[in-house]
């Protein structure tokens, strides 16, 4: 089969404040265990598609061998893991013309949600493509209130009219003048939030790597935002929230609650 849309899990062993993430025991699988199901269900349904592993370790290699993931080794000096995602379609599928990014460390992305972002490459052409969700008011609240315990959580967007992102950040944004009457008239706040998977163009995936990082990106720490400021386009794609966190998981106490929200609502297992 020639391979179209390849998704690539960038997966690392050495993570700073979670060493050995990808295979950590979330309810009897291993973290990239369930993104693998996830990849590899999408891949089923999107044409001409594959998934990889991409990864710098050995462990996590074995792992895949025991999974029946598909693994390649990629550079440990990789910057970033949109730089290993760009190598591993170099190697693996050196004529895909789409590469999806999907963490490593976020096990519940739904299937839907790469379905789409492949939807938006291959049929609307979209230069690179992301997922956001519209918060209602009970969302919004939340994501609040994670902002008081850690102000980094969560990223919220805006775009035009066309859904093509304007800005992203990690305040919340719009600011709102009269909250009170927005809340009144509809169950959807304007807020949306960002969900951590890209889908690039192969020439816009080697754009992005091929370009130094920039000034409001360095400030806000977020990627992305190198896009928008050198003029590439990012289509947002809109999804629906999902009861178990789609985030990533960075630290132990993030597994924590994952594994609490388990027990709360169930093991989704593959989440369409």
């Amino acid at each position: 089969m020639t391979v179209e849309t390849l998704i690539v899990i960038p997966s690392r062993y050495g993570s700073t404040r979670f060493p050995g993430k990808p295979l950590a025991d979330i309810s009897g699988q291993t973290m990239l265990q369930r993104v693998a199901a996830q990849a590899r269900a999408a891949a089923a349904i999107i044409p001409n598609a594959a998934f990889v592993v991409a990864t710098d370790d050995g462990r996590i290699a074995d792992h895949c061998a025991a999974i029946d993931a598909p693994c390649l080794m990629t550079d440990p000096a990789a910057p970033s893991g949109s730089d290993r995602a760009l190598e591993a379609a170099d190697i693996f599928a050196p004529d895909c013309e789409f590469i999806i990014n999907l963490q490593g460390d976020a096990p519940f992305t739904p299937v839907h949600y790469l379905t789409k972002t492949a939807e938006a490459l291959t049929q609307d052409k979209a230069e690179a493509a992301t997922p956001c969700i519209r918060l209602d008011w009970a969302g919004l609240d939340a994501l609040r209130d994670a902002k008081h315990k850690s102000p980094t959580s969560g990223t919220t967007c805006v775009m035009d009219r066309d859904g093509n992102a304007l800005w992203f950040s990690k305040t919340i944004i719009p600011a709102m003048r009269d909250e009170a009457a927005l809340r009144k008239q509809s169950a959807l706040s304007p807020v949306h939030r960002h969900v951590g998977l890209y889908g690039f163009t192969r020439n816009a995936l080697k754009k992005f790597t091929e370009t130094p990082a920039s000034h409001y990106e360095k400030i806000e720490g977020l990627e992305q935002l190198r896009m928008l400021e050198n003029g590439m386009s990012v289509r947002c794609v809109f999804v629906e929230a999902q009861k178990i966190s789609t985030g990533g998981i960075d630290t132990p106490a993030d597994l924590d609650r994952l594994n609490a929200m388990i027990e709360e609502h169930g093991d989704p297992g593959i989440v369409d």
